[in-house]
C-alpha cells in the first residue's frame, strides 16, 4: 500500500496542484512548497497564496523546502515570489542545491522583472488639457524670467549707486568704447531706414488724403508719427537687434570661457566692470539715435512732399512749426532712456545666463533680441495709452 508523504519526507514529490505548508520546527518555522506551480492551477494557487501570505509574513521562516516542487512556470514563479518575498527568494537563489538550474534561472528572471517593473506609458492627453498645460508652463517660465529681470535691475541700481559716490571706480574708457559701438556706429543705418520709412509714410498719406483734397495734412501725419512714435520705436528696435545681441554674445562668450569667474577671483565685480558701462553707454546713445531718427524720418517725408505734392521744404517746416506742439517731441524723447535701459539690461542678463557652450550663446542671443523687441513694443503701447489718457 502506498504511503502518504510526511512533511519531512523529500523522496517523493507531491503530485497534483501546488500547495505550500507552514510547519513549526525547532529554530524557526519551515515552509514546504510542493506540487505543480503552473498556469493550469493559477486560480487555486492564488487563493492559497493569498490565505497563507499573512502567516508567512508574521512567522519567522528559517528554511524554505522546495524539494517537493514538481513543476514551475512563469505564473507559478510570480506567485511563489509573492508568497516568499524578495529577500527569501534571493536566499533561495543563492543556494544552488535547492532548485535545478533551469528553475533557478526562471525564478531569477521573474524576480528581476518584479524588482524593476516596466513603467507604463503615460496616458494620452486630450487637446484642451494639453493647451492648458502648455499655457501653465509658459506662465511659469514668464514668471521666472520676470523675477530674474527684476532682481537683475535691482542689482544694477544698487551697484550704480555704490559706484556713483566713488569717481575713481568709474570705467570711462569702457564707457566711451561702448558709446562708439552702440551710438555712433549705428547712426548710418538708423538714418537710412528712418528716411525710407518717412518717405513711405508720406506716400501713404499723400495717396489717401489726396482723395479728400487734404494733401497738406501729410505734413502733420509725418511730423506726429515720427516725433511721438516712429522715431523712438524704430531706433529702439534697431538697437535691440543690433546692440542687445552684441551684449549677450560678448558677455556670454566670456562666461563660456570662464572669464567671468576669473573676474570674480580677482576681486572685481562683473556688474560694475561689464554691465554698468554698457547700460550708461546705451542710455546716452539711444536718445541721440532717436533724435537722428526723428530728423531723418521728417526729411524723408519732406522730400516726398516736395516731389509729389508740390509742398516746398519751407512750407513743410513752417507748417510743422505752426501746427505741431513741442510736447510731441518731448513725449518721444522721454521714451528713449526707458527703452535704452530695458534693452541693455535684457542683453546683459541673457549673457550671464549662458551655460558654457556655443549653442547656449546662440540661444540666449536670440532670446535677448526677441525679449528686447517685445518689451519695447509693450512699453510703447502702455506709454501711448497713458499719454492719451493724460491728454498729452
Amino acid at each position: 500500500m502506498p504511503r502518504s508523504p510526511e512533511p519531512g519526507d523529500r523522496s517523493l514529490p507531491a503530485p497534483g496542484p501546488g500547495e505550500a505548508e507552514l510547519v513549526a520546527a525547532e529554530g524557526g518555522a519551515r515552509l514546504s512548497v510542493r506540487g505543480e506551480w503552473t498556469l493550469a492551477h493559477h486560480a487555486a494557487l492564488a487563493e492559497h497564496v493569498r490565505a497563507l501570505s499573512a502567516q508567512v509574513g508574521a512567522a519567522q521562516v528559517a528554511t524554505v523546502d522546495v524539494e517537493g516542487l514538481a513543476a514551475l512556470d512563469t505564473a507559478g514563479a510570480r506567485l511563489l515570489h509573492t508568497l516568499l518575498g524578495a529577500e527569501r527568494v534571493g536566499a533561495l537563489l543563492a543556494d544552488e542545491t535547492a532548485l535545478p538550474r533551469e528553475r533557478r534561472a526562471l525564478l531569477k528572471a521573474v524576480a528581476d522583472a518584479l524588482a524593476d517593473p516596466v513603467t507604463p506609458a503615460a496616458p494620452a492627453g486630450y487637446a484642451l488639457g494639453d493647451v492648458l498645460a502648455h499655457i501653465g508652463q509658459t506662465m511659469v517660465v514668464f514668471r521666472r524670467h520676470l523675477a530674474g529681470l527684476t532682481g537683475f535691475v535691482g542689482l544694477i541700481l544698487e551697484t550704480a549707486v555704490r559706484v556713483a559716490v566713488q569717481p575713481r571706480r568709474w570705467r570711462m574708457t569702457s564707457l566711451v568704447a561702448n558709446l562708439e559701438r552702440t551710438g555712433f556706429d549705428a547712426v548710418p543705418i538708423i538714418a537710412l531706414l528712418t528716411f525710407l520709412v518717412g518717405a513711405v509714410v508720406a506716400f501713404l498719406g499723400a495717396t489717401v488724403l489726396a482723395n479728400f483734397g487734404a494733401s497738406i495734412f501729410t505734413v502733420d501725419l509725418v511730423a506726429y508719427s515720427f516725433l511721438r512714435e516712429f522715431g523712438v520705436l524704430l531706433a529702439a528696435i534697431i538697437v535691440a537687434g543690433r546692440t542687445a545681441s552684441s551684449f549677450t554674445a560678448q558677455i556670454g562668450s566670456m562666461r563660456a570661457n570662464e572669464e567671468i569667474d576669473a573676474i570674480r577671483v580677482l576681486g572685481l565685480d562683473p556688474i560694475e566692470l561689464l554691465v554698468l558701462p554698457r547700460v550708461y553707454a546705451l542710455l546716452i546713445a539711444l536718445p541721440m539715435l532717436t533724435f537722428v531718427a526723428m530728423v531723418s524720418g521728417i526729411v524723408g517725408g519732406m522730400v516726398v512732399s516736395a516731389t509729389t505734392l508740390d509742398i516746398s521744404p519751407a512750407l513743410f517746416l513752417s507748417r510743422i512749426q505752426d501746427n505741431v506742439a513741442l510736447i510731441h517731441f518731448y513725449v518721444g524723447m522721454a521714451k528713449a532712456p526707458v527703452f535704452a535701459f530695458l534693452i541693455a539690461v535684457i542683453g546683459c542678463l541673457e549673457g550671464f545666463r549662458v551655460e558654457g557652450s556655443a549653442q547656449s550663446v546662440g540661444e540666449h542671443t536670440t532670446s535677448a533680441v526677441v525679449q528686447s523687441i517685445f518689451v519695447v513694443i509693450v512699453v510703447d503701447a502702455i506709454a501711448a495709452l497713458f499719454c492719451m489718457e493724460m491728454g498729452w
